[in-house]
């Protein structure tokens, strides 16, 4: 998809507008904007300190803005608790991989589908037909992910027994499994090798294109970010510094002094 696509005319799918985050004083993040169109993988990078985690967990509704408003087709998730942004459409991994680690991968990946159900403790204690119905979709749902990424083999192992890269796996499997509009992966390449930074991206474009997802991945791993995202965003102390295609970002004075070094290294 090209950035002459995403621009004719068509509405963000997500807006970040003005976001300020202050804590204690100290600026996390400062007057932040940008859109985020649907079926794009953008990227967000920049070094240490530069607001990137801050940004993500607002996203995810763990921080509150101090001041600007994020909306999610056309309407404020700032009203959102945290455990009700899935309902809206927002999935996210984490930098530190949080599964629950004596259950299985099944039973991890099935968490996930918990935002998309709507029982509750009388119809399940009665077993009613229509939760019985339910279950049967979500192990379907279940099973099709653990297909799609290569963990049927896995599928009744305890997670903690499993190896990073494939817990990994493990927590998107258990992010696509509530359906988000919005997938946000939070250095989803930490901890991998050469190999699998590259399948990765390949598993992340086949994401994006087979199951119709927009992306929002935070990295520090310049070459996956730039080998794959549509466009970038990258930030410097809490401020964006730069804005467009990986190509512009990679080519912008100010982002080459501030974190990617010179041309000349």
């Amino acid at each position: 998809m090209t950035q002459a696509q995403l621009a004719q005319g068509t509405s963000p799918l997500l807006a970040v507008r003005d976001v300020s985050v202050v804590f204690g004083g100290i600026v996390a993040l400062n007057g932040v904007s940008f859109d985020m169109h649907k079926g794009q993988i953008l990227g967000l990078i920049g070094p240490n300190g530069a607001g990137k985690t801050t940004l993500f967990n607002c996203l995810s509704r763990l921080y509150q803005p101090s001041s600007g408003n994020i909306l999610m087709e056309g309407a404020s998730i700032l009203t959102r608790p945290p455990h009700r942004i899935a309902e809206i459409g927002i999935g996210r991994t984490f930098q530190n991989v949080a599964l629950f680690p004596n259950l299985s991968v099944m039973d991890n990946v099935r968490v996930g589908t918990h935002a998309r159900t709507s029982s509750d403790i009388i119809s399940d204690s009665l077993r009613l037909a229509w939760i019985r119905r339910s279950e049967s979709e979500v192990n379907k749902k279940v099973h099709e992910i653990l297909a799609y990424l290569d963990l049927e083999d896995v599928a009744h192992t305890v997670v903690s027994g499993l190896p990073f890269g494939t817990q990994k796996r493990v927590e998107l499997a258990r992010a696509l499994a509530a359906d988000p509009k919005i997938l946000l992966l939070d250095e989803p390449a930490g901890g991998l090798n050469h190999e699998e930074v590259y399948a990765l991206g390949d598993l992340i474009r086949r994401i994006r294109d087979d199951r119709h997802m927009t992306v929002l991945l935070v990295e520090h791993h310049m070459g996956l970010v730039m080998s794959i995202a549509d466009h970038v965003v990258a930030l410097n102390f809490g401020k964006k510094l730069a804005e467009g295609t990986p190509a512009q970002v990679q080519a912008d004075p100010e982002v080459i002094k501030a974190y990617l070094g010179s041309k000349d290294q």
